[in-house]
């Protein structure tokens, strides 16, 4: 089993940053490839990001692509998702997710889930 622990949402305007982070424990951190997805209001769930187990591969989304960057920090069990040049469009609940397989497919089902954390961003 492996929990995730999402932190760090909030309220921003337009073009500020926020940084969002995933704490995950129960398992070796490093076995799972960990991903971001976000879910606006009356939206279906949506892929973010994504960034294999050793951090050497990432992969994002078309719409934040050069906005947003994934990470991982092995030694604190924990992937961050860097959020810049914020959009109103950005708005959603935001979760983050762990597989032990590495996938670019957005539609890739993963085995662990977070809670949730909520970024809102005002025009």
């Amino acid at each position: 089993q492996v929990q995730l622990v999402e932190s760090g949402g909030g309220l921003v305007q337009a073009g500020g940053s926020l940084r969002l982070s995933c704490a995950a424990s129960g398992r070796t951190f490093s076995f799972f490839a960990m991903a971001w997805f976000r879910q606006a209001p009356g939206k279906e769930r949506e892929f973010v990001a994504v960034i294999s187990g050793r951090g050497v591969y990432t992969y994002y989304a078309e719409s934040v692509k050069g906005r947003f960057t994934i990470s991982r920090d092995t030694a604190k069990n924990t992937a961050y998702l860097q959020m810049n040049s914020l959009k109103p469009e950005d708005t959603a609940v935001y979760y983050c997710a762990a597989d032990l397989y590495y996938s670019t497919t957005p539609t890739k089902n993963y085995d662990y889930w977070g809670q949730g954390t909520q970024v809102t961003v005002s025009s």
